[in-house]
């Protein structure tokens, strides 16, 4: 009898359990995108462009902290495809990163289920092509990750948000672009900006003594741009993924793959007023517009559109170093964002990372230390995992540069211990500006600098409330400084924004291992993983 009891007791414990873990597994979201090609015409001429559901810019995924993301890519394009998830973390999911050295490409006519979980995140970020120059023709879109409603936010509640994606264009298509590069010419300077799609012709409207959130992305694939709005401050409240101070700004520098959050009131007189976007450090400068209007207005803009910053890099560098993080505000957990004590932490290991414009066989290519950088038919983590060899090493690129070095081909990979906090520093060598992106992190910039990088500028770092992102700009000749813990184990590319460089070759992975296989630390290899190259046998 007794026996009885307890057994029953037992098996209404595990219901119990059973029915919690059940209730408390964050939710799904569910989304099937079906990529094709269409015509557009965003700079009035018609041209070939990447729909996702017929849709230019791609539809917004809204979402919260923690969910579980779930989109079947169907490829209609003629050519294999890819989507890249910019900023989104991919915590224990490296499979699902989207670049050619974590999946093979999704090939012509099929389709491809991505599945990752926004963990610990919030913020503002994108997401866009990442095969060949597909990018240059759309296929882009926003992704919002929401707080979850048991943790604050550091401002009042927004009474609405848009969704700003801002970038260069060209009427040129994209596969002719691509011959361009492949043909070791350089991109032109390009046609003009869109904002959300649109040049010139964006409208966004609220009500008067209201405060919106505006989400504005770079998703640009050449050029910086600066955002302003006529008669309107915007306070800047996030950039990807981090609460900042909450300062004015009357305009703000956004560079290649970043994401900034500002908060706009609606108190000035009912009617339309401009929002401009033009682009920094171009000759010529290109501008676009798009409304911002009062509900029920008919008056529309008037008088000069305001003015943007000269073409000078020393006012771009003062303002990024006001950006800063706002130590007491919590982001995607409870506890405050300044509990992380990144200054404090010893430096394992230090990464120079030079660009450099080269000419190998005779053709443009861009490199880092001196390697400029090739895809293998086998996917980097797909080798890694199978430890299938011949397809990459830890010897083709150097910690720091060396001086003189002929530029070579190859596939660069740095080996990493998982949970090393490690010193990047990236050294601009270019005369133009460069911006540098790492998937599956966010990391401290500690510092800005003008000329050569030498162990000596450390004494300028911030130590105490640098900002973290997962893009950086590098400015023309100059130096930024990041800190990164690498505690998200994977293979993880590390690659210029810029587009036309990281097609020629300015891209790299950072390898972050352990020897313990854990699903604590990273999942096993997905069930519908595609296969290609060496790894093709390997598929059961």
């Amino acid at each position: 009898m007794r026996q009885a009891i307890f057994l029953l007791f037992y098996l209404g414990i595990l219901a119990c359990l059973g029915t919690f873990y059940v209730n408390a597994e964050d939710p799904y979201r569910f989304f099937t995108w079906t990529v094709t090609f269409g015509t557009i015409s965003p700079l009035g001429v018609p041209q070939q462009g990447i729909l996702i559901n017929g849709q230019f810019p791609g539809p917004t995924i809204d979402c919260v902290t923690n969910d579980n993301i779930v989109v079947n890519v169907i490829n209609n394009l003629d050519e294999p495809f890819l989507i890249t998830w910019n900023g989104i973390k991919q915590r224990k999911t490296p499979w699902q990163d989207g670049v050619l050295g974590t999946n093979c490409p999704i090939p012509p006519k099929t389709n491809w289920t991505y599945k990752f979980q926004t963990k610990d995140q919030i913020g503002t970020f994108t997401y866009f092509p990442s095969t060949k120059l597909h990018r240059a023709a759309g296929g882009f879109g926003g992704f919002n990750v929401a707080q979850r409603s048991v943790i604050s936010i550091p401002y009042p509640t927004p009474d609405g948000e848009f969704t700003l994606l801002i970038g260069d264009w060209y009427k040129t298509s994209h596969k002719i672009l691509r011959r361009r590069l492949d043909s070791g010419r350089s991109l032109p300077l390009p046609d003009g900006l869109l904002i959300s799609g649109l040049h010139d012709s964006a409208v966004f409207t609220g009500e008067a003594g209201k405060t919106y959130k505006f989400r504005v992305s770079n998703v640009g694939l050449e050029t910086s741009f600066n955002f302003r709005i006529q008669g309107h401050k915007m306070k800047l409240i996030e950039v990807e993924g981090a609460h900042t101070i909450q300062e004015p700004y009357e305009s703000i520098d956004v560079h290649v793959g970043q994401s900034v959050t500002v908060l706009v009131t609606f108190d000035e007189s009912p009617r339309d007023y401009d929002i401009v976007a033009s682009t920094r450090f171009t000759k010529p400068i290109l501008t676009t517009t798009a409304t911002l209007r009062y509900a029920g207005s008919h008056t529309p803009a008037s008088g000069p559109l305001p003015i943007g910053p000269t073409y000078e890099i020393h006012w771009s560098m003062k303002q990024a170093r006001t950006i800063r993080l706002n130590l007491t505000a919590n982001a995607a957990r409870p506890n405050p964002q300044g509990s992380f004590h990144y200054g404090t932490i010893k430096v394992v290991r230090t990464l120079v990372l030079a660009n450099s414009q080269v000419l190998i066989n005779g053709k443009l290519r861009y490199a880092v230390n001196g390697v400029s950088y090739i895809n293998p038919n086998t996917a980097l983590k797909l080798a890694d995992w199978f430890n299938i060899s011949s397809v990459f090493d830890f010897k083709t690129i150097k910690d720091v540069p060396t001086p003189g070095a002929p530029a070579v081909l190859g596939t660069s990979v740095f080996s990493t211990t998982l949970h090393d906090f490690v010193e990047i520093v990236f050294q601009n060598n270019e005369n133009s500006i460069q911006s540098w992106h790492l998937d599956g992190y966010s990391f401290y910039i500690v510092g800005y600098g003008s000329g050569l990088w030498i162990p000596n500028m450390r004494e300028r770092y911030n130590l105490a409330d640098g900002v973290p992102r997962h893009t950086t700009q590098v400015y023309p000749k100059s130096w930024t400084a990041i800190y990164v813990s690498l505690d998200n184990k994977g293979m993880w590319n590390l690659r210029s924004a810029i587009w036309s460089k990281r097609y020629l070759g300015q891209e790299l992975y950072i390898r972050v291992w352990n020897d313990e296989h854990s699903l604590f630390t990273e999942n096993d290899i997905p069930s519908n993983a595609l296969y290609c190259g060496k790894a093709k046998h390997k598929h059961s």
